[in-house]
């Protein structure tokens, strides 16, 4: 810093540029950092906190100096180093050992909280990115590749619409890519609706999109009516959902109510002042379609719920229902599927964990529609407020 001042009152420019170019020394929390320029060359980490200040400082000759007059300077003004007070150094040092390519291993969530929390703070989207929690596999059953991963941590700009074989309403463009046809909103005929699964990126990270498995951890803010089959949600979830539906809503081209994005439903402003709802994506009702077919693992007030065979009069197998496992005991019937699966189970599930595939296809109630439906893959829920009291725990 003593160099740089020395530099822009002596007028050096090359000195200048030379300091341009040379390491970034700075002081987060009680450490002293050297870090090189080119550790931010993966996608997604530049520009950021460094290279933005740094540029700025460095290239702005005119005002090294703010509120000061450089002609009238005697000598350099004393210039304080580049710190960050506020932040820890021990974090940062693991967030530079990841940027150079090594890894960290994380101790806890806690840690991993920290890690985001300074990652976003210093702009190193890539790196945030990497540390979010997600998994990805092969389904060789779909034969797909899946990446599960939660509301919260989805991006805007990660979401995609992977269309069915042969899916109506889809026409490909001349570089081969499928794309729903436009405007769907002015598609009169169900055979024009196309339909598909909703996938994802994580930016920065992933070379291709995977099938989206949603992750819903928030404890309690959604509620499934078996007998209508359509959830309720509540709180940041019910905003979350909301927005996600929007992008949906904006990849197939479809007109949306009014803009959802988190940022401008927090602002309070405008649109942003009518109240969230999925209704308003173009994509789905005040209540959100759902799907539970025996392919999804569920657990009920802690039972786990099976598919059986009923059998009628004659012996013969007639219709599904689940029961309770180790218990034997049938679940009152609730709701006959239009495929001749039925699901039986109490009428209101409380969700307190959830995982969901996100399906497109033709509207319930206007065929001509598209809708969003959100098809079980493992439900954790209870129905008695006995088994809700079961979870909490005690204060110490």
């Amino acid at each position: 810093m003593k160099l740089f001042a020395d530099a822009q009152f002596y007028s050096l420019p090359r000195l200048t540029q030379q300091l341009f170019k040379s390491e970034i020394y700075i002081r987060v929390g009680n450490r002293d950092f050297e870090i090189p320029r080119d550790i931010f060359s993966s996608p997604g980490d530049s520009p950021n906190y460094f290279s933005l200040g740094f540029a700025h400082f460095f290239s702005t000759p005119s005002e090294v100096f703010p509120g000061l007059d450089r002609q009238t300077l005697l000598r350099p003004p004393s210039i304080l180093p580049p710190a960050v007070p506020n932040r820890s150094g021990d974090v940062f040092a693991d967030l530079l050992r990841l940027l150079q390519g090594y890894d960290v291993k994380i101790r806890d969530e806690s840690h991993r909280a920290e890690l985001l929390r300074d990652a976003h703070y210093f702009h190193l989207r890539g790196i945030e990115q990497r540390l979010i929690p997600c998994s990805t596999s092969h389904n060789l059953l779909r034969d797909r590749q899946e990446i599960l991963i939660k509301l919260e941590d989805i991006r805007q700009s990660g979401v995609s619409f992977t269309t069915d074989p042969h899916s109506p309403g889809v026409f490909k463009d001349s570089t081969g890519t499928s794309k729903a046809a436009t405007p769907l909103g002015q598609q009169e005929a169900a055979q024009n609706v196309p339909s598909g699964w909703i996938s994802y990126q994580r930016p920065f990270v992933d070379e291709t999109s995977c099938e989206l498995v949603l992750e819903l951890s928030s404890t309690e803010n959604m509620k499934v009516d078996i007998a209508a089959m359509r959830a309720t949600f509540w709180g940041q979830t019910k905003a979350r959902i909301s927005s996600l539906f929007q992008v949906v809503a904006n990849k197939l081209n479809l007109p949306a109510t009014m803009p959802l994005g988190l940022m401008m439903m927090q602002s309070g402003g405008g649109m942003a002042a009518q109240p969230v709802s999925p209704a308003n994506s173009g994509v789905s009702g005040e209540k959100v379609r759902v799907r539970i077919m025996r392919d999804a693992w569920v657990e009920v007030d802690g039972a786990v719920v099976e598919w059986g065979v009923d059998e009628d009069e004659d012996g013969m197998a007639s219709t599904s229902f689940a029961v309770e496992r180790g218990s034997g005991r049938y679940l009152p019937p609730i709701k006959r599927w239009k495929d001749g699966e039925e699901l039986y189970a109490n009428a209101a599930w409380v969700v307190r964990k959830s995982q969901w595939r996100l399906r497109v296809e033709a509207s319930e109630d206007d065929s001509s529609r598209v809708e969003v439906v959100m098809c079980a893959v493992r439900i954790m829920a209870h129905t008695e407020e006995r088994f809700r009291n079961a979870q909490r725990g005690f204060l110490t």
